[in-house]
């Protein structure tokens, strides 16, 4: 990745990149108050999960965005976007009338994503840049929420899970895909998966393999009212 400063033509992008950044209150919990993570996390350490070729191959996107009823109109965010390949297929199930809002952690990639958004002329996308334990996500505003081959990466997954609730719509849901393997080798163990998103009042709705990516679906939704982080209880791996 380039670390030599915002690539050219960054500025036309700002109107992308400060999406919600006005009217976010600062977060009222420090990280300290969430309880310790007891597992491994995976480095991050491609923006690239697979070539787009190879994934479109196996039909991954239209896969998945068909597993979860993904539909023209919807108001959709792709958390960990990397290269945008979740975003532009969400952009073109969603529609004109639907938005997607995209999201990295690593500046570098957030920039080559707005630019690819920009020269590709998709309107119904914004492109954001969150952080490792907040995905800094505008209140009430999304239908479904896609954590793809990423979720292993989280190092606090307690807090940005708890952060990330109140972006979901009334029936909104969280869409995870990731391999049922040890979180250190870039895989979720499901059982572990459902903890802890339980943990932070979320439910499993239905889980799917999905074999042709080696990897699985779980839907979640939410349930009962947000725990105060200090009654959170850690999972163990």
């Amino acid at each position: 990745m380039s670390t030599d400063g915002r690539p050219a033509g960054a500025r036309a992008l700002l109107p992308l990149l400060l999406l919600s950044a006005c009217g976010q209150a600062p977060a009222p919990h420090a990280e300290r108050e969430f309880p310790a993570l007891e597992r491994a996390v995976a480095p991050i350490v491609s923006s690239r999960f697979s070539t787009e070729d190879a994934r479109d191959s196996v039909h991954e996107a239209d896969m998945v965005m068909n597993q979860v009823g993904t539909r023209a109109g919807m108001s959709v965010a792709d958390i960990g976007a990397g290269e945008g390949y979740y975003t532009l297929r969400l952009a073109a199930r969603v529609g004109p009338k639907g938005r997607v809002l995209a999201q990295d952690v690593v500046p570098e990639v957030r920039d080559r994503l707005a630019e690819r958004v920009t020269r590709e002329a998709l309107d119904n996308v914004s492109v954001k840049l969150g952080e490792p334990n907040d995905p800094k996500l505008p209140a009430d505003s999304f239908d479904q929420i896609f954590l793809v081959h990423m979720y292993h990466e989280i190092a606090a997954p307690y807090e940005f899970l708890w952060r990330l609730r109140p972006a979901l719509r009334p029936n909104g849901r969280v869409v995870v895909v990731d391999a049922d393997r040890n979180t250190a080798r870039h895989g979720t163990p499901p059982a572990l998966l459902d903890c802890e998103m339980r943990s932070v009042g979320y439910v499993l709705e239905r889980r799917e393999k999905l074999p042709a990516i080696d990897a699985y679906l779980a839907l979640y939704r939410t349930q009962g009212e947000r725990p105060e982080p200090g009654a959170i209880k850690p999972c163990r791996s």
